[in-house]
């Protein structure tokens, strides 16, 4: 990683830049922009819910805040004469158009995972999309053949 790249947990001075980064992801594959006045208002107090509960990373280039990641983490119910485990669900990973393919999504990647497994992660579960199924192969990631999946009723537009 060269001296203007860095990869680090996000804080509270970096929620300007996640709302951004989300908006634009949504107009990324909307094609258009979104007019949604309410929506800094709603993400900021999603972020002030989730952040109890979510480990969030940020890719800067130059400075600016380029791309993220997070995992949402569970934690087990504790058995008896067994430590406490966790694991995560990583989610809402992008980096914006002109940052990518150069390596910033692999480097936010593989710091998370190691942090994951630093932290003492039972497991990283997923749902990635069909371009991004590559990157997570090379990452380590496999067919989850142990877990079953209940669709809603709802399509979703964004994973």
């Amino acid at each position: 990683m060269s001296g203007s790249q860095a990869v680090r947990r996000a804080g509270p001075g970096d929620d300007a830049a996640l709302a951004a980064l989300r908006r634009t992801w949504v107009e990324e594959i909307r094609h258009q922009p979104v007019d949604d006045p309410t929506f800094p208002e709603r993400f900021a107090a999603w972020l002030e819910a989730e952040r109890h509960q979510r480990l969030t990373w940020v890719v800067e280039h130059a400075g600016e805040v380029v791309g993220m990641l997070n995992v949402l983490v569970f934690t087990r119910m504790p058995k008896p004469g067994a430590p406490t485990s966790r694991w995560g669900y990583l989610a809402n990973f992008y980096v914006l158009s002109d940052h990518r393919n150069g390596g910033l999504g692999a480097l936010m990647l593989t710091q998370a995972l190691a942090e994951c497994d630093a932290e003492g992660f039972v497991r990283v579960v997923l749902s990635p999309s069909s371009r991004s199924r590559s990157l997570y192969t090379r990452a380590g990631f496999g067919p989850a053949d142990g877990l079953l999946v209940r669709p809603g009723g709802k399509t979703e537009e964004l994973a």
